[in-house]
Order: structure tokens, then C-alpha cells, then sequence
């Protein structure tokens, strides 16, 4: 891989900053954003000219083949402020590891490593007011790519932008979601992209999502493509069932995400020595699981929210109501991983990545 990943960010700051007109305690998830951005061109077979700068839009040809082809992927991942004002991201490494396998699997060249940990710390020192402290406030970062090359070909973009956008956040979902089990649409198949976090795989979901909130639903728990037997994604989240005493989880594959909370919530579970299974999960025994009582919790499981408790699933237009557990799984695993997050406990997994 080609990269100038030596050269120097030039930073440009801005001359006053916004904070001021941001409402901190009326936030709307990922509509504000901080005071500066990265970003970064791949142009003649190398990364360069990395730069943070102003936030503020972009010039882009409508010939740009991201418009037309979808060649775009991204990130999502958090810094949070402890009490003593120091700031942390979680498992930064697995975010960017993961965002280069899934430009792979999008045709895009990989970013260099030192290149994306220089700008998310420059980036997130430069902006580190807009850091809040306090449970459930975080600093939401997005990087991603896109293909800017003009040309409406149908061929892989000869070049790209990479930029790092930041936007301050608090609690996603405030409570207990209804969901609706998929039995038509799906949201990957075998071979396609589902593993990569492609923009496309989100824009495909909305229609599907909007037909369930239609129905009283927040979210749709998504099926396999090929006969809607096996329970896969909840939404945007890897999702889990309780039974009895045992956790399942679908297993990774090329239609689910590799997704960083998923897999921290799994080795938390066997810290506390609670049985985990990653194994194909039947829709039809989870159904007969909620039937008998032995469903006790289901919960999904992403940066954004975190851990989201469904009180509530929908099947061929049965529901099925969970009572509410005492000391559930997603409630512990929720508070066990932000104490981990805010510097409240200790880390035994080596997760917490120090900023400042």
C-alpha cells in the first residue's frame, strides 16, 4: 500500500468556536457536529495532503461516483470524558481495522494506520471541549470514505476522500424498543456486504424499518435471505437472546458485522461466567422459547445505544411481550461496559485508549 503516511496534518483552526450556540442538553443524535474536521485525499495511487480544518461543507462534482456507484464506507466510535477531565476512546484499533476491511470489500484502498490515529487524537484534543463529562454524554465520531473520481463509468474510483467528522451525544434509544422479526425483506445475503459497514447497507433498511414503525415497531430484527429461519441483526445492532441462563448471538459471518460492542458484551459475559453460544439461532426457537417462559431478555447491542432491552417482538403478526428482568444481562452488561468506557472501573481487557 502506497501511502505518504510521513507527511505532516497541516491544521488550520477555526477563529472562534460554535460551542456556544449548541445546547448540550437537547441534543439530536449525530445533527451537530464540532468545530473541526479531517479529511484527506487519495489521489495517483497514495494518501495525501491530510489536513484538519473548519467543519463546514464540501465541493463535490455531481459526477463524483460515489453518487452513482456507492462506493462509500464509514465508522462509528466514541470519546467520553471521565471525572477527572481525562478523555478516552473505546477500542479504537478495532474501528479502524474494520473500516479498512470493509473498504476491501468496497474496492477502496486501505488508510494508513499512523496517518487515522494522528487525526483522531489531533482531532479530538483540538475539539476536547465538546467532550462532555457524565454518563450517557459522549463525543460521537464518524470517519469515513467515499469515491470522488467524476466519471459515470461503472468501475472502481481512482480516487477518494477520507474524512473524520465529530459530533457531541448523549443516550440513542431512552428506553425499552418493540420489534418487528423480518419475514420478507433482508438486509444481507451470502456473498454480498454485509460484513462491511457500507453506506448502502443502511439506505437499503429504511424502507423496511419504516414499514415496522408503522406498526408500532422501532426496530426490525432482520432474518437470513434465503428462507427467514435464522435471526441475524436488530436494526443497526448485532443483537442477543437470553435463554434461561444463556446467551446466543448469531455467529459472524459475511452477512453480519464484526461489530466492536458485540464482541466486548461476549467476553464480558464469560468474565462472569455466563454460558455464550455463537451459533445459527432459529427464529422458530426463540419463538417457542418466548412461548414457554424460558426467553428471558433480548437485546441489541452497537456504539450508538450501546445496549437497547426489547421489551416486545412482533412474528407473522403474533406479539410476544418480555417481562421486565431484575438485574438482566443488558442491564449489567451496560453499566459494566460504560464504567469501563468513563474510567469508573477498572479494564481488564486493555480497551480504554487514553487521548488526554
Amino acid at each position: 500500500m502506497n501511502t505518504s503516511a510521513a507527511e505532516k496534518i497541516d491544521i488550520q483552526k477555526v477563529e472562534s468556536s460554535r460551542i456556544g450556540q449548541v445546547d448540550f442538553n437537547n441534543l439530536t443524535f449525530g445533527s451537530a457536529f464540532s468545530d473541526h474536521m479531517f479529511e484527506c485525499d487519495y489521489k495517483d495511487g497514495v494518501w495525501q495532503n491530510p489536513k484538519i480544518k473548519p467543519y463546514g461543507p464540501l465541493t463535490i462534482s455531481p459526477g463524483a461516483k460515489v453518487f452513482h456507484y456507492g462506493q462509500a464506507v464509514f465508522e462509528g466510535m466514541k470519546a467520553f470524558k471521565d471525572e477527572a477531565g481525562k478523555v478516552w476512546l473505546f477500542r479504537p484499533e478495532q474501528n479502524f481495522l474494520r473500516i479498512n476491511k470493509s473498504s476491501v470489500r468496497m474496492a477502496i484502498p486501505e488508510f494508513p494506520r499512523d496517518i487515522f490515529f494522528e487525526a483522531l487524537t489531533t482531532l479530538v484534543k483540538i475539539d476536547k471541549d465538546w467532550v462532555k463529562p457524565g454518563q450517557g454524554n459522549s463525543l460521537y465520531i464518524r470517519p469515513f470514505v467515499i469515491a470522488t473520481q467524476v466519471g459515470v463509468s461503472a468501475s472502481p474510483s481512482t480516487e477518494y476522500k477520507f474524512m473524520i467528522l465529530m459530533s457531541p451525544a448523549q443516550a440513542y434509544y431512552t428506553g425499552d424498543i418493540k420489534v418487528i422479526i423480518a419475514d420478507h425483506y433482508s438486509r444481507s445475503a451470502n456473498g454480498g456486504v454485509g460484513a462491511a459497514k457500507a453506506a448502502g447497507n443502511y439506505g437499503a433498511q429504511f424502507f423496511p424499518t419504516n414499514l415496522a414503525r408503522e406498526k408500532g415497531f422501532q426496530q426490525v430484527i432482520w432474518t437470513d435471505a434465503s428462507n427467514h429461519q435464522y435471526l441475524e441483526e436488530a436494526g443497526t445492532m448485532n443483537v442477543f437472546f437470553r435463554v434461561n441462563d444463556t446467551l446466543l448471538t448469531a455467529p459472524i459471518s459475511d452477512r453480519i458485522l464484526d461489530g466492536v460492542t458485540r464482541k466486548s458484551v461476549i467476553a464480558l459475559a464469560k468474565q462472569d461466567n455466563i454460558t455464550v453460544e455463537e451459533r445459527p439461532v432459529l427464529v422458530s426457537e426463540i419463538v417457542e422459547a418466548a412461548k414457554n417462559g424460558s426467553l428471558k431478555e433480548i437485546f441489541g447491542a452497537g456504539t450508538a445505544a450501546v445496549i437497547s432491552p426489547v421489551n416486545a417482538f412482533s412474528y407473522q403478526d403474533i406479539i410476544y411481550e418480555l417481562e421486565k428482568q431484575e438485574d438482566g444481562f443488558a442491564s449489567r452488561f451496560k453499566k459494566e461496559l460504560t464504567d469501563i468506557q468513563y474510567n469508573l472501573s477498572e479494564d481488564p481487557f486493555g480497551w480504554r485508549y487514553e487521548v488526554l
